[in-house]
């Protein structure tokens, strides 16, 4: 944290994805001044996800530090929980989102019609982002229609990454994020070590650059985009 505020980053959104670190999130976000957290279950951890996980993200989500719900979406890929699994698990995420009004973060890999027929079809009004955004600018387009913001990972970094790049450089600029995804993931030049809160600056940059921007003119909109998207965040001063 010493290294992120050294490097201009200084809120941050620890996110939960099943039941310990749900509970984890919460207490570092009480003891750490600029930390706020989520409460959710990612598609891996579907298949562990109980009653009282449900419970307990619903309970929680009136807490002040909880400004979204999530990581909650479709793994595809890896497929560690059954499909039919992670479709109920995040239907009924979705519900109390619903229910809450809060945002939601959402992964998608490799699940990208199923992923916006839910969403679409759970019409939330305050949307959301769509976490380590991996599919193409088309995609996105049809996301931001359902009012859901793009996150790009340390992956807008690397060379090869083509369709992100396109992306950066043609969606609109307000309704894009930056985020590490750690600790995977890290930006160049530290592709391939821990990702940590610090390197989202690369990132960062790297969107500036994409975009033809000065830095500072693209970390000042990203912080109105996260202040916009997470009503509950507050920035020191209008600290990106």
């Amino acid at each position: 944290m010493s290294r992120a505020r050294e490097a201009g980053v200084t809120t941050m959104i620890n996110v939960g994805f099943d039941d310990p670190t749900n509970r984890a999130v919460l207490d570092e976000a009480a003891t750490h001044p600029g930390v706020f957290c989520t409460q959710g279950v990612h598609p891996h951890e579907a298949a562990k996800a109980t009653e009282e996980t449900f419970a307990w993200i619903a309970t929680h989500a009136d807490d002040p530090r909880v400004v979204a719900l999530g990581e909650m979406g479709l793994d595809y890929f890896k497929e560690y929980s059954a499909i039919p699994r992670q479709h109920e698990v995040f239907e009924r995420q979705l519900e109390i989102a619903k229910t809450t009004g809060l945002p939601v973060v959402i992964h998608s890999r490799d699940a990208a019609d199923d992923t916006f027929a839910m969403l679409q079809k759970a019409s939330l009004p305050q949307g959301g982002i769509m976490h380590c955004y991996a599919y193409d600018a088309d995609w996105a387009k049809r996301f931001l229609d359902l009012n859901f913001d793009i996150s790009f990972s340390g992956v807008l970094t690397f060379k090869k990454a083509e369709a992100l790049h396109v992306a950066a450089t043609t969606l609109p600029l307000d309704r894009l994020h930056v985020e590490t995804d750690a600790p995977w993931l890290a930006p160049m030049p530290h592709r391939g070590h821990t990702n940590e809160p610090a390197y989202v600056a690369h990132t960062a940059a790297a969107l500036a650059h994409y975009r033809q921007l000065p830095l500072a003119e693209v970390a000042a909109q990203l912080a109105l985009n996260a202040q916009r998207r997470f009503p509950r965040l507050t920035l020191p001063g209008g600290a990106s």
